[in-house]
């Protein structure tokens, strides 16, 4: 009978999402963006980095910064925002935000690497009817 240990394994990965989920929230109130872009994004939680970006863009020079903290992020980050911003860009709420982000990889990332891209052309091509 192995229910107690999935039990125990279940409860520790609840624990363990609880703890990220506090640690998220404190980086995203000391503004530390980066941080809280990177843990969002682990946690495959496309809202919360959305929540992420937005807060971004609400400070002063907040495009500067966005770009800032884009640009840092691993190959894989990107391509994991990428997959979010598709969503974002098809709601008008969210939009400019999604437009901002795949600004900023258009003018950092060489054509060629963003051909390298998992999911690159499905990516485009649901985002030309809405950009």
């Amino acid at each position: 009978d192995v229910t107690e240990i999935e039990e125990k394994e279940a409860q520790a990965k609840q624990e363990e999402q609880i703890i990220k989920e506090q640690e998220l929230s404190n980086l995203l109130h000391e503004k530390r963006y980066l941080k809280a872009l990177g843990l969002a994004i682990s946690l495959d939680r496309p809202h919360t980095v959305l929540m992420v970006v937005k807060a971004i863009l609400k400070e002063t020079d907040g495009r500067k910064h966005l770009e800032e903290n884009i640009i840092r992020l691993r190959k894989d980050q990107k391509e994991a925002v990428l997959t979010f911003l598709v969503t974002w860009n098809t709601n008008s709420r969210n939009c400019h935000e999604a437009q901002a982000v795949i600004e900023t990889l258009l003018k950092h990332e060489a054509p060629d690497s963003l051909l390298q891209y998992s999911g690159i052309k499905p990516a485009v091509e649901s985002l030309l009817p809405y950009t």
